[in-house]
């Protein structure tokens, strides 16, 4: 089954944009630099290229429009005519051949230009050849520029048309304005057209799709229609005209009988009889619409003839099996869209008829032979002059009318509904079908969270037990503690050992403000130094003493405390006189020679050891000499500098991985320049 997606066609550019694609192409997608050494053929080549890939791009875009509009002479011919209808095939077919020129065009110029440049003697004269051809293509493409613009607007339209499928099983409404055809298919479709109580609020076909016996039908709602001559008649009403006279569907002629549409029934049977010629071979039915406003009981006797000979006209032009007439009933129904009386009936009655007519058509194909040839009825022969009528156990009758008695009996949700005040008033139980052991429990409240704590965490059947178990253990722990527990209350030492236990505990109190006021002082460091001693009391005749306390010689301690701090003077004492031995060597009564010398020796001595250079080769280290050293240290240091560098970097840190990204610097363009031509 073919289907028309006209959403499909791509944009046509208009003849500026084509040109600027095209030559913008050529010049990213073929080589731009030449040079005055290179031969002369390969000049040709280079200019040549140019101009084929030009051709090549305008043939392909201009081929690409060509093929994507619709042939008319190939299409349905509902669609072909409808395309007539809105755009003029003449003016369509005009745009697509001027496009088809010019691919014609462009072909022979690149052509002849490609054939002069294969003898292009210079540089000059190929460069010149070549912009000469790339001109004449793009003149070539300007002038076609009114026929790319009239084919845009053409695709614009072609996709918004409604997407019909012109072999499917469809229903189409016709009549005249304002009768309530829009109403209708907005009733039995999902489609929502727009309703308005004047006429012609329809300017365009529009479809939906409704399902009747699980088989989907399209359903098409078509612009109202005047009684006048064909030549007179616009485009919207052609619309309707083309659908009616090239679908296969079954045919609703909506009737207004109650006159609000403005025209009278005298008017709409006129229009009914101008073009009954469109209705032949196809199921018709014509639906009297807004019974709620005027019966069509009470019409007048005038009106009522008229609506009967278009239901005569109705059945004569359905095509029946053997030239039966159809039944009367489903020809001429009854209906208003406002009360929705009727509305389903005559979507069904549609439906019907068009299903019927589909397979009396398929009856009488050829292929109807091939499907009858694999089917066998089986019709047993009868062995005797006795009736046998089917018989129905009296068990499964029994269980059926016991089963329509409780469908009887049962309420559902909607008649307590009602029952216990309606919408709104009555909420419905959604604990009643609960399976408990007690159906009181169905409706207890059990709450999930109370008091910011979820109740599930704290359900434990055995909590009682637990309980126990916890307070049971707790008096065992008690009972332990109580006999282990031993405070040194002092009834248990005698008084000596009571004094020293006082001054202990004197002394430990003292101790710790102690440590508090230093903390202070010290501005809270961890480790106090020697210079918040403020009362002297860390000195090493302190020191002497505690140690004698301890039974310790303190004399060595002390002496060598001494002597520390002494050589820590002379040291400061030797650096300053280095630093201006000159001076006072001058100024002052100097000693010898030999003095002076060793006591330089001596500051030398108490100096501070060299540090050794990090190129040095030390036992141990591994290296043959110091140059391999070096070259070890810098291939170390080289190896950690990517890591150190990942090591301060944050997360808010602006990372550039590549400082020159190809795709930003690299192009054939200049700075500042966008016009590349």
């Amino acid at each position: 089954m073919v289907q028309y997606n006209f959403k499909k066609i791509t944009v046509v550019p208009n003849g500026k944009d084509l040109i600027d694609i095209i030559l913008s192409r050529t010049q990213r997608q073929t080589p731009t630099v030449v040079h005055k050494g290179y031969a002369i053929s390969r000049l040709r080549q280079f200019y040549m290229r140019k101009v084929k890939y030009t051709q090549q791009n305008f043939h392909e875009k201009l081929s690409a429009i060509i093929d994507e509009f619709p042939r008319l002479d190939d299409i349905h011919p509902f669609y072909g005519d409808l395309l007539h209808v809105l755009y003029n095939k003449d003016h369509y077919k005009l745009a697509l051949g001027q496009v088809n020129t010019a691919r014609n065009l462009i072909s022979k110029i690149a052509k002849d230009y490609v054939k002069l440049l294969k003898y292009g003697d210079s540089l000059y004269r190929c460069k010149s050849l070549k912009v000469a051809a790339l001109g004449r293509m793009c003149t070539v493409i300007k002038r076609i520029s009114p026929s790319l613009a009239y084919l845009e607007q053409i695709r614009q339209h072609m996709a918004r048309l409604p997407s019909i499928d012109p072999n499917t099983r469809t229903i189409l409404i016709c009549g005249y304005p304002n009768v309530g055809k829009s109403s209708f298919i907005n009733k039995i479709t999902r489609a929502d057209v727009d309703v308005q109580p004047y006429a012609f609020t329809t300017k365009s076909l529009f479809v939906g799709h409704t399902d009747y016996k699980y088989l989907r039908y399209q359903v098409i709602d078509t612009p109202g229609i005047l009684d006048r001559p064909f030549e007179d008649r616009n485009i919207i009403e052609m619309c309707s005209i083309t659908a009616l006279a090239h679908l296969r569907a079954a045919i609703l002629f909506f009737l207004d009988i109650s006159g609000s549409c403005g025209y009278s029934i005298a008017q709409q049977a006129a229009l009914f009889h101008s073009i009954k010629s469109l209705f032949m071979n196809k199921p018709l039915i014509v639906v009297c619409n807004k019974t709620d406003l005027q019966p069509l009981e009470g019409i007048s006797e005038e009106d009522m003839k008229l609506v009967m000979e278009m239901k005569a006209e109705a059945m004569k032009t359905v095509m029946g099996q053997g030239g039966e007439p159809a039944n009367e009933e489903a020809v001429l129904v009854t209906m208003s869209t406002l009360t929705e009386d009727g509305v389903i009936a005559v979507k069904n009655a549609a439906c019907e008829r068009l299903l019927d007519q589909r397979v009396e058509i398929k009856m009488k194909s050829k292929k109807i032979n091939d499907c009858l040839n694999r089917f066998h009825v089986a019709m047993p022969k009868p062995r005797d002059q006795k009736e046998r009528p089917p018989c129905i156990p009296q068990a499964v009758l029994e269980a059926r009318a016991k089963e329509a008695a409780e469908k009887e009996r049962r309420k559902t949700e909607k008649d307590l509904e009602n029952e216990n005040g309606g919408a709104g008033v009555y909420s419905a139980s959604l604990k009643k079908h609960y399976i408990l052991a007690n159906d009181e429990w169905k409706e207890d409240i059990m709450p999930e969270i109370l008091d910011g704590h979820n109740v599930a965490d704290f359900i434990d059947p055995d909590i009682l037990l637990r309980l126990e178990e916890l307070e049971r253990e707790e008096g065992l722990r008690q009972a332990e503690e109580e006999d282990d527990d031993f405070e040194m209350d002092g009834e248990e030492l005698n008084a000596e050992e009571k004094e020293a236990l006082a001054e202990i505990r004197k002394k430990k109190s003292l101790l710790i403000q102690q440590h508090r006021i230093k903390k202070s002082t010290a501005e809270s460091r961890s480790i106090v130094p020697r210079k918040f001693d403020k009362n002297n009391e860390f000195t090493s005749e302190r020191m002497g003493r505690q140690l004698a306390a301890l039974g310790l010689d303190p004399s060595l301690a002390i002496n060598r405390a001494r002597s520390r701090s002494l050589s820590r003077k002379g040291r400061k004492r030797e650096r300053s006189s280095d630093n201006h031995g000159d001076a006072m060597d001058v100024d002052m009564d100097t000693p010898s020679k030999k003095l002076r010398a060793r006591s330089r020796s001596l500051s030398l001595s108490r100096s501070r050891s060299r540090s050794r250079p990090p190129s040095e080769v030390t036992p141990g280290d591994g290296f043959k000499d110091s140059a391999q050293k070096v070259k070890a240290i810098k291939i170390a240091k080289k190896s950690v500098k990517k890591r150190n560098k990942d090591a301060r970097k944050g997360e808010a840190d602006r990372v550039i991985p590549s400082l020159k990204p190809k795709h930003l610097f690299s192009g054939k363009r200049s700075i500042g320049k966008t016009q590349r031509r």
